[in-house]
């Protein structure tokens, strides 16, 4: 029983994505359950045990977008709000399953499918972290948390339709830092907006920042090991 059961988690992970490969590659309209059966290699009958639609296929990829995302953390906050839209940016471009849930959420009004909940979950994501940023005396005494939370979400979503459109996400991240750089003053003080920092939108976050530093002091220890070692071979004047 355990090894059905396991066997059923299984195939409808591969549902999913195979399903999230094609919606991406072809949206909703152009996707068919056929050819979602051939890229998982799986049965009308696997198919129709996990799902009745293909509506029902695309509301799991939508909900289930955010299963591979790994976000970076760190002590919360305006920067930690950063560096997880920064780390979104480029998960966009590389993240079949987030970003085909991505696309389907947004091509909702086309299609039959009608689900706000995965915008309420973002908006849910973002509002924690400005919850945080108020706790850590980051943002304006005015500043309503959830109206600001779920103005992120749609600047976020109208910045990523632009991008795709204009170079197919490859200018994400930049675009990104740009709509930061607009909404931060309606958002934190002068001297809190000039501790963040938006110069690693290329994919670096806190935690490749550790990381950088990390081998830098790595680096500056092995030339240090290196002059040492110079010095004692080197011979006597």
């Amino acid at each position: 029983m355990a090894r059905q059961q396991e066997r059923a988690v299984r195939t409808r992970e591969t549902l999913v994505r195979a399903a999230a490969e094609v919606f991406d590659e072809v949206g909703y309209s152009g996707a068919s359950i056929n050819k979602i059966l051939d890229r998982a290699g799986a049965t009308t009958g696997a198919m129709y045990f996990h799902f009745k639609s293909k509506e029902e296929l695309a509301r799991a990829v939508i909900l289930e977008q955010a299963a591979d995302l790994r976000p970076p953390e760190g002590e919360g906050g305006l920067q930690q709000l950063l560096d997880m839209t920064a780390y979104l940016a480029v998960e966009m471009q590389s993240n079949i399953l987030f970003r085909a849930g991505v696309r389907l959420a947004v091509e909702q009004g086309a299609t039959e499918l009608q689900d706000y909940a995965i915008y309420e979950w973002w908006a849910d994501q973002f509002r924690q972290e400005l919850e945080r940023a108020r706790e850590m005396g980051q943002i304006l005494p005015e500043v309503q948390e959830a109206d600001f939370a779920r103005l992120l979400v749609g600047a976020y979503t109208g910045t990523q339709i632009m991008s795709q459109i204009s170079t197919n996400r490859a200018d994400l991240p930049e675009r990104i830092a740009s709509m930061w750089r607009c909404l931060l003053p309606a958002l934190a003080p002068a001297e809190v907006i000039a501790e963040l920092d938006l110069s690693l939108y290329g994919g670096a976050t806190s935690t490749t920042r550790a990381t950088a530093a990390t081998a830098t002091d790595a680096d500056a220890n092995a030339n240090a090991d290196a002059d040492a070692d110079a010095d004692e071979t080197e011979p006597p004047a």
